[in-house]
């Protein structure tokens, strides 16, 4: 019965892993920072789509 109950908690940690790794690279995707120059423009970088 502990067993089960580690491996569901194995299995809840990796998930809530998953899900912070994937949301902290979707962050740093979302354009120029604000103190950039040309945000207040509205200008975008070369790497932005």
């Amino acid at each position: 019965m502990w067993l089960l109950i580690l491996e569901a908690l194995a299995a809840l940690a990796l998930l809530i892993f998953i899900v912070a790794w994937t949301m902290s690279g979707r962050r740093r995707e979302n354009g120029p920072p604000a103190d950039s120059p040309g945000a207040e423009k509205g200008e975008r970088g070369p790497d932005s789509r």
